[in-house]
């Protein structure tokens, strides 16, 4: 089976870390994985043979509705139309089977749109499917823009399946967004995404590459992309500053997106206590399973990792401009899987008591996390499965959105 995958990454690293772990499973199956991708790292990460990428040029988010060129100096607008363009000829070209978009329904200042409405229109082969987070917002907020921006309307009429990358039992995204009925059947939970970690048999070996003597405890701190961790890596100096014996070893690894001058900032505490800080790892996961404890923001994919890794966890989410990551904090650590201060009042008292017990009793949360199931590999391949043995007619998405002209204002494809 032909399939590609959108992924828009306008911030952070999240969507293309989500894409690229999928990418990967769908591949061991023998699919044809291609992937669209704004993000300006792409090439940095390791991607196995037999999955490709197409970079359509970079925008970085400014607030919720803004958005800029990330190198390019053109209109925004046109480098939109670009990335419009790139989008629909690679669909058109490709003629994929099975369509994965990642969070944004209509893509980026809706530019698959056009993409959407030409495979529905000519290729019913091609089956769209939407890809969602466990969490997307607080349930009062995204309902509204849901709302108003005829979400519902788009579910039904351009997309065969959703799934949610997550559990309903955990969250139950259906009851909690006031999906209605008929969209509801197109619903699958798929659970959590699982990551490749090493062994833990290799931990010792790992935790020698790193320098690290038996029994000496170890934090990692890592931000994610890193566009707005500086708080949290702030903070976590801070502490370190005012308790040079700490009595742990640390690493820091901030995010390629942060602000070079803080970066400069950061780097030059660090150093002068004497820790390793970096922007990116190409393979954190074994740092993370080196690790004694990791400090975080708590996005889904590091979540993932760290549940993975059954790694004790303190997160700091942040809850602007959504409360996606604070919910996903609370929800966890009410289960005994970790340990969390908001991101908005967290001081070095509370982050230094936090961690310190974190490190005393890490075996409770080792086997909390190790209990978790991961399981959206296999759902997603059973669906993926199911998929390909249907008719076009059985799972194609509405055929006459009418709506669709008055509502949206797009840049055509030229």
């Amino acid at each position: 089976m032909k399939i590609l995958m959108y992924s828009h990454d306008t911030y952070g690293l999240g969507h293309i870390r989500r894409t690229i772990a999928l990418a990967q499973s769908l591949l061991a199956k023998g699919h044809q994985v291609l992937i669209l991708t704004g993000s300006p790292i792409v090439g940095r990460f390791d991607i196995p043979k037999g999955i490709d990428f197409v970079r359509i040029p970079g925008m970085i988010k400014q607030s919720n509705e803004v958005y800029v060129p990330h190198s390019i100096t053109i209109d925004a607008q046109l480098t939109l139309a670009i990335r419009q363009n790139i989008i629909l000829a690679t669909a058109q070209t490709f003629r994929p089977d099975l369509f994965l978009v990642d969070k944004a329904p209509l893509g980026l200042k809706l530019e698959v749109t056009a993409t959407l409405i030409w495979l529905r229109e000519n290729s019913p082969k091609t089956k769209v499917v939407l890809g969602l987070r466990d969490i997307m917002d607080g349930p009062e907020n995204t309902i509204q823009d849901w709302r108003d921006r005829k979400m519902y309307e788009v579910f039904e009429q351009l997309y065969s399946e959703i799934w949610v990358y997550g559990s309903r039992q955990i969250f139950d995204a259906v009851h909690e967004y006031a999906i209605p009925g008929h969209i509801e059947s197109k619903i699958h939970f798929t659970g959590y995404i699982p990551r490749q970690i090493p062994r833990l048999k290799n931990r010792p070996g790992i935790r020698r590459e790193l320098g690290l003597c038996n029994g000496e405890k170890f934090v990692l701190v890592t931000a994610g992309g890193g566009g707005d961790g500086f708080k949290v890596i702030d903070t976590y100096l801070s502490m370190l500053e005012t308790r040079p014996d700490c009595g742990f070893r640390s690493m820091i690894v901030t995010g390629p997106m942060l602000d070079v001058q803080l970066y400069d900032q950061l780097a030059s505490r660090a150093r002068r206590l004497k820790i390793r800080i970096v922007k990116f790892h190409r393979k954190i996961e074994k740092v993370m399973l080196a690790s004694d404890c990791v400090v975080s923001m708590g996005g889904y994919n590091t979540m993932c990792e760290l549940i993975c890794a059954a790694r004790p966890m303190l997160i700091i989410p942040r809850s602007v401009p959504r409360e996606e990551q604070l919910m996903r904090a609370q929800i966890f650590a009410a289960r005994g899987l970790l340990e969390y201060i908001p991101r908005e009042t967290v001081t070095v008292e509370e982050m230094h008591d936090k961690l310190s017990h974190l490190l005393e009793n890490g075996s409770q949360y080792e086997q909390r996390l190790a209990d978790f199931p991961m399981t959206a590999f296999e759902i997603i391949n059973s669906r993926v499965g199911e998929i390909s043995l249907r008719s076009p007619s059985a799972v194609c998405p509405g055929h006459e959105p009418l709506w669709m002209p008055d509502f949206y204002r797009y840049v055509p494809a030229q």
